[in-house]
């Protein structure tokens, strides 16, 4: 009996485990990736793939064929950290003060490794593998980085597919469903200008503080006033910043948040509605506001077809009990959300155990998942580019 992607994986477990803790000791934030980059461009031209460096600035893509198939596939996975301090005391923690990879890309880093370890050595598939290491996926355009680099003009696919992990989930479980699986994600800063004056005085002039006051109430009226009951959106201010005495009204106030939606036209429509209320209210005080509203995701749709097909690649794996086709969305978001709006694609979650959250300071990747990832990336590939093909 042949050997099955997962036993095969765990052959790689020890391997894949040490750059994986290598990778969390010396976490690198969006776009600087270097070292990163470059442990896996060596490891892929170990292997014997051909590597294209700085796609995208750090990113990275791994191309190896085989046969006469003309059918393409893109795997995907994220190499960034964030700016956290990481409190786990482990042996192979942060040595990168205020660094921390703390929502597992060293671990999707590692297990796309192992992918492309195994297809490189089994070769049970006909066609192109585009090995698809991005840059800065947590919010500084690392997608989109690529994919202005040309990603899908140099490295044609035909499908994508991408995976993240789940704390809480049960290692050796998936989850994944058809249409949004993550929402789109905007940032917003909001400079209001007002007129300063002593605190004693404030009839002499304009308070920006106040007018932050009513806007931050007026704003929270945007989803619950303007975004159909069937839709979802969240509207959440995150910072409020103005003054530096007590007795001084300020001349200027600033604010800033996030929205997400699980539809562009929602997005479209709350912008909307955001600079024409912020204006307004303003206005009302004598006082003016600017909005800087930036789109940083798009929301992230699985193909249909490309779900079902990826579900099935898990539940072979694993077994049908495993995987939870109809998993509900999370208003968190991802940028493989980019890649998807030019080439059918999935994305799915594999369990990560009993594991701090994601973004806190005492997460971390956990390595039995490793196999479980590298299989899946081989089972799907070995699906959509079947040997006897072409």
């Amino acid at each position: 009996m042949s050997e099955s992607p997962l036993d095969r994986a765990r052959r790689y477990q020890d391997e894949l485990t040490a750059i994986r803790r290598d990778i969390h000791a010396h976490p690198e934030l969006g776009l600087e990736e270097y070292r990163t980059a470059e442990i896996v461009a060596k490891k892929l031209e170990e292997w014997g793939i051909e590597v294209h460096r700085g796609v995208g600035i750090t990113g990275v893509v791994g191309v190896l064929r085989n046969g006469n198939g003309q059918a393409s596939v893109g795997l995907r996975a994220d190499m960034d950290a964030l700016p956290i301090m990481e409190a786990t005391g482990l042996p192979h923690a942060s040595q990168n003060p205020g660094l921390m990879h703390a929502c597992g890309h060293d671990g999707h880093t590692a297990m796309l490794l192992g992918a492309a370890k195994y297809l490189a050595e089994t070769r049970n598939f006909n066609g192109t593998v585009n090995f698809i290491f991005q840059p800065a996926e947590e919010g500084l355009g690392g997608a989109l980085a690529m994919l202005k680099d040309g990603l899908f003009d140099r490295f044609p696919c035909n499908a994508v597919y991408g995976m993240h992990n789940r704390p809480g989930l049960p290692v050796g479980r998936f989850i994944t469903g058809p249409s949004a699986r993550a929402a789109g994600g905007a940032f917003f800063d909001i400079h209001i200008t007002g007129k300063g004056s002593h605190g004693a005085n404030p009839q002499m002039g304009i308070d920006p503080v106040m007018v932050a006051c009513h806007i931050g109430t007026a704003l929270q009226t945007i989803v619950s006033r303007n975004v159909a009951a069937a839709d979802t959106a969240v509207l959440s201010i995150t910072r409020i910043q103005s003054g530096d005495a007590y007795n001084v009204v300020p001349q200027t106030a600033t604010m800033a948040g996030t929205v997400r939606t699980m539809k562009r036209e929602v997005m479209t429509l709350i912008e909307t509605n955001m600079r024409r209320m912020v204006t307004a209210v303003a206005a009302g005080f004598g006082a003016e506001a600017t909005v800087d509203f930036r789109i940083i995701f798009a929301p992230m749709v699985n193909n249909t077809d490309e779900a079902i097909v990826y579900g099935n690649a898990a539940a072979t794996l694993v077994g049908e009990d495993n995987v939870k086709r109809d998993g509900a969305p999370g208003m968190g978001s991802e940028d493989f959300s980019f890649m998807m709006e030019q080439v059918p694609g999935a994305h799915i979650n594999l369990g990560n155990g009993d594991s701090a959250a994601l973004h806190n300071h005492l997460y971390d990747f956990n390595d039995e998942a490793i196999p479980y990832g590298v299989a899946l990336y081989a089972q799907i590939t070995e699906a959509k580019l079947p040997k006897g093909m072409s």
